[in-house]
């Protein structure tokens, strides 16, 4: 039996399920930079430093990491949908809450948070090819359309490499890589 992709992401441990969400975050953060650009909201680089943080321990394990400091700065730094009347809001908060589920995962918080990233990152596209169709679509629709089908891809894609790596710089360095290679995020917007 073949498992589907959030059985094959909740089978991920350790610095793997670490590596996992950070790839996807690192292909969604376009979002969200995009969002604050456009909104002038928030600080930017706060995300992007706490990314770079979190690659730089994947790296090098022994690195040291707060990994509260780093998420009140993330949890200040999520939008308030009811603040924005633009769409780009949502993919943002969807970033904030995987980073967010990304810092508990690595506190031990939440042994599952790679799995609500990998959730989240397929919500948002799945919210992002609901809002951009003119017709109304089911379940089906939705699955078979090409954005989705490259996000299921990618994420098995990235599952396929994580499994076999080792922890070191070059890998991790493979999976950065390949979050931005594509030159477009997980909803479209280029890099």
């Amino acid at each position: 039996m073949k498992l589907n992709t959030f059985q094959r992401v909740r089978m991920l441990e350790g610095w793997q399920a670490v590596a996992f969400g950070a790839t996807l975050i690192e292909r969604s953060l376009p979002n969200y930079l995009l969002f604050c650009e456009v909104c002038e909201f928030g600080d930017a680089e706060q995300y992007r430093n706490s990314l770079n943080a979190v690659w730089d321990w994947l790296a090098n394990p022994k690195a040291k990491l707060n990994l509260a400091v780093h998420l009140e700065r993330i949890e200040e730094a999520t939008p308030d949908a009811s603040e924005f009347d633009t769409y780009g809001v949502y993919p943002a908060i969807d970033l904030c809450m995987s980073f967010a589920a990304l810092l508990q995962l690595m506190m031990g918080e939440d042994a599952q948070g790679a799995v609500v990233i990998s959730k989240l990152s397929q919500g948002s596209v799945e919210a992002f090819i609901e809002a951009t169709s003119e017709d109304e679509l089911d379940a089906k629709q939705i699955k078979a359309h090409p954005l989705m089908q490259w996000e299921v891809a990618f994420q098995n894609e990235l599952l396929d490499l994580v499994e076999t790596l080792s922890r070191d710089k070059n890998s991790i360095t493979r999976l950065r890589t390949m979050a931005v290679e594509e030159g477009i995020s997980n909803i479209g917007l280029e890099i």
